[in-house]
């Protein structure tokens, strides 16, 4: 039955880190005159009651890592560093002079690429140029990736003056084949070090990123990554899936054969006897693809119901507003997407023009709005509901009659006006989302466009 159901659902699907999801964005309707229109009018609405979340991408990284979908940019040139955060702080003033109060941060994330590149000193200039202009909220959130091979102690301590309390390593994998495969040789000894410095200095949250389904990956490989990231004492755990997309990274993920790479059963095998042994060592699962140990934030916001899920992923702190600062960010006003620049000479030039750079977005529609909510409640809390008026939409009998053969299969529970996912169900998160995601349904893509939901 397991492995039936396996080769049943596993189709290709999106990660709902948004609702429409990208490929699904009416471009047509979306101006940058109409994102600054929602963007204000929800900053007017809530940056003083809950603030506003800035996720800033630092797009470049020294060697390419063959199992990375980021927008990244393969340089040895540290001189590259400087110009882009005068870029990246000119963006953040363009908004600031759109405001008409300073922004109140509630949650900073440097995401890449690899923020690690650069340097401590350029770090610095960035997140001070940032709060310069805003004040900071009650219970705010620093976040930074940190790369364990470049990752320095005085990285650590400055983003730790600085305000940030957590932050995640990319480990990957351990086994050294797979390392080779992925173009990422990173010793377990250089994790150990960054974390026991992370933990020295006072990080309170410390998160190892792992992945599932990489190329000559066997369970052996997995559960030994496993038990060696159990030694360090991470905080919180992702434990994703390999997204084989070839077809969209072009190169990039071709150093190695289709053939290689785990598929269906045995990749779900990796996921399965993953997760127990993470059970085995205190880490509970949250959400979709991570885990965390009950005194982590994460894991208090998922028991309260106050997960949250958006383009950086799952996050514990809930804003209406999150501005994307730096090449190819997503910015989100909750009720419109936008996406900057996808390369670095657009970027730029956007910004000489003093525009904000913008290219392409969605104006959610009232319908995408209630979409996105049970969407989001499936994901963050495996369950959602329609007994408010303002959950219900005129297809909800259809997708609930096509979810009777996933209730029938033990994946979830339908009640009059409740859904609610079961363990047996949680691997299958994605699919039971897609039976919500009207814009699919209406129009089946021609082409793959999604990873493989298992």
């Amino acid at each position: 039955m397991k492995t039936s159901l396996i080769q049943k659902y596993n189709v290709p699907g999106p990660r709902y880190t948004s609702y429409p999801t990208v490929p699904y964005w009416e471009e047509n309707n979306f101006t940058a005159e109409k994102w600054k229109s929602s963007m204000l009018e929800t900053f007017q609405k809530t940056n003083t009651s809950e603030g506003i979340s800035l996720y800033i991408h630092l797009p470049f990284c020294e060697s390419l890592c063959t199992f990375c979908g980021c927008h990244k940019r393969i340089t040895k040139r540290h001189e590259v560093e400087h110009p882009y955060i005068d870029a990246v702080l000119k963006e953040w003033k363009l908004y600031c002079d759109l405001f008409s109060t300073k922004p109140n941060i509630k949650e900073i994330h440097l995401g890449g690429g690899t923020p690690t590149f650069f340097s401590p000193n350029n770090l610095e200039k960035l997140i001070k140029g940032i709060l310069s202009k805003a004040t900071i909220a009650d219970n705010y959130e620093f976040s930074f990736e940190g790369h364990p091979n470049n990752t320095t102690k005085e990285h650590l301590q400055l983003l730790y003056n600085l305000g940030f309390r957590r932050v995640s390593f990319g480990v990957q994998d351990y086994s050294t084949k797979v390392q080779t495969a992925i173009n990422r040789i990173q010793p377990f000894h250089n994790v150990a070090k960054v974390t026991f410095w992370a933990r020295e200095i006072g990080y309170t949250s410390i998160s190892h990123d792992l992945i599932f389904g990489l190329p000559f990956q066997t369970l052996d490989d997995v559960l030994d990554t496993i038990d060696k990231t159990n030694s360090l004492h991470p905080d919180r755990l992702a434990f994703y899936s390999y997204a084989h997309v070839p077809w969209i990274k072009g190169n990039g993920q071709r150093g190695f054969n289709d053939e290689d790479v785990p598929k269906d059963d045995a990749k779900r095998l990796l996921y399965e006897e993953g997760k127990i042994r993470l059970s085995e060592n205190g880490f509970h699962e949250i959400g979709m693809d991570h885990f965390a140990i009950d005194s982590d934030s994460m894991f208090t916001a998922f028991e309260e119901g106050k997960l949250h899920r958006n383009f950086m992923g799952y996050t514990t702190t809930n804003t209406k507003l999150m501005i994307g600062l730096g090449v190819s960010s997503i910015s989100d006003s909750w009720t419109a997407f936008a996406q900057n620049e996808k390369t670095l000479e657009d970027y730029y030039e956007r910004l000489d023009k003093n525009e904000i750079p913008v290219y392409r977005g969605h104006i959610l529609t009232s319908e995408d709005l209630v979409i996105r909510q049970h969407i989001l409640n499936i994901m963050c809390q495996f369950e959602t509901d329609w007994s408010q008026d303002e959950l219900k939409f005129l297809e909800i009998g259809e997708v609930i009659e096509s979810l009777k053969e996933m209730e029938v299969d033990g994946l979830l529970k339908i009640f009059d006006n409740k859904l609610i996912v079961t363990e047996k169900g949680k691997p299958f998160v994605r699919n039971i989302c897609m039976a919500f995601d009207l814009r699919l349904k209406r129009n089946t893509p021609q082409r793959q466009l999604f990873s493989m939901t298992i």
